[in-house]
């Protein structure tokens, strides 16, 4: 498994987006905990996930839960970065909701840490700014967290570059991540990720296979009608379009570190091998 590195930790190329083993049509326990472990075992050791990464209303951290009891179960975790959120809700009715409240990310934070164990969350990111609370309000509780080593390092999600930069302001060497939408269908991040390059911190791209396949990694391979040259590339290098997509990601930036989904152990393991597969520059040329 190659790999990269989140401010100064050093972790698989491609990561585990966890989401799908906690909402809505997810697997059951045991399938969620083998398709972890199958993760791990090919090389994975970057897992994300937030606290509202659950289906019904009273399960709030089902999702860290899940995946405490899979790395305790699996053997020494210490290598591996857990990389949870705080800062959005889920009532149940499938919606999402948002809260900024510094009081409450703190809360959070420390509830987050409970349940996943150790002694310091590794990555905790903001979820997503709040609009009713001043962002510097809610990127100084994330300060406040640093600074009581109740998390060792912080990221952000779906933030533009202004945030990136007044975060960097407050949170100085403390910020090593920004984790924002973006796949081959979704570049509205690309701004976000050139100054990620620049600024050296991780990029994580959220639902990293849009517009490649109908469904998800663990859907059928099917390309969508505007990117036929995923599936094209993928046939003649006997490989998946899940697996090209995600090593164009790779070659975007060395900062990039793809987080896709997977509810099965064999996408988990499909996933990781894409960290191996080195696109020509004629390939990247044509998938643009």
């Amino acid at each position: 498994m190659r790999t990269r590195r989140t401010g100064d930790i050093e972790v698989s190329a491609v990561g585990l987006g966890a989401m799908p083993l906690s909402i809505e049509n997810r697997p059951d326990r045991a399938r969620a905990i083998a398709t972890i472990h199958a993760a791990l075992d090919a090389g994975i050791t970057l897992i994300d996930t937030a606290d509202s990464n659950h289906w019904h209303a009273d399960e709030v951290g089902h999702n860290e839960e899940l995946i405490a009891e899979a790395l305790a179960s699996y053997g020494d975790p210490s290598h591996v970065l857990v990389a949870t959120k705080g800062g959005r809700g889920r009532p149940g009715d499938g919606s999402w909701t948002v809260n900024g409240d510094p009081k409450h990310l703190r809360r959070a934070a420390e509830a987050s840490l409970r349940r996943l164990g150790g002694d310091t969350i590794g990555l905790y990111q903001l979820h997503k700014p709040d609009p009713h609370i001043p962002y510097a309000d809610s990127v100084g509780a994330l300060r406040d967290l640093l600074d009581a080593g109740t998390v060792r390092t912080v990221g952000l999600s779906n933030v533009d570059n202004t945030q990136i930069l007044e975060a960097r302001q407050i949170l100085g060497d403390g910020l090593v991540s920004v984790q924002n939408e973006y796949s081959p269908a979704v570049r509205e991040s690309a701004d976000q990720l050139r100054l990620c390059q620049a600024l050296g911190l991780a990029f994580l791209p959220w639902s990293p296979l849009g517009g490649v396949t109908r469904s998800s990694l663990d859907g059928p391979a099917t390309p969508l009608s505007a990117y036929p040259l995923f599936g094209e590339i993928a046939a003649a290098r006997d490989v998946t379009p899940q697996q090209v997509c995600l090593a164009w990601h790779l070659a975007q930036a060395p900062v990039v570190i793809p987080i896709p989904g997977a509810s099965r152990p064999e996408s988990a393991r499909g996933s990781a091998l894409a960290a191996g597969l080195d696109l020509t520059p004629a390939e990247l040329a044509s998938l643009g």
